[in-house]
């Protein structure tokens, strides 16, 4: 199972958007620093999932997610 995930800074209001086959253990690795990009604005939290069979499908996703329309969409839905 693979899954997109957006992420909330608890601190800022930033939002970041990713994939991976456990969430749950990749957000202890962004707020504990080992992700670059994250680093600065921890801590995180997980604000929203979808889950997939294959990896096309969520990288497909998390590729649409990243565009303005699927922001627009995260927006609405989050109430961000």
């Amino acid at each position: 199972m693979f899954y997109v995930y957006v992420l909330l800074s608890e601190q800022y209001g930033r939002r970041y958007i990713g994939m991976s086959n456990d969430f749950e253990k990749r957000l202890i690795q962004h707020n504990a620093g080992y992700t670059k990009s994250t680093k600065a604005y921890r801590p995180w939290k997980i604000v929203y999932t979808e889950s997939f069979d294959t990896l096309l499908e969520a990288v497909n996703r998390e590729k649409y997610l990243k565009t303005g329309v699927g922001r627009e969409f995260l927006d609405r839905i989050l109430h961000l």
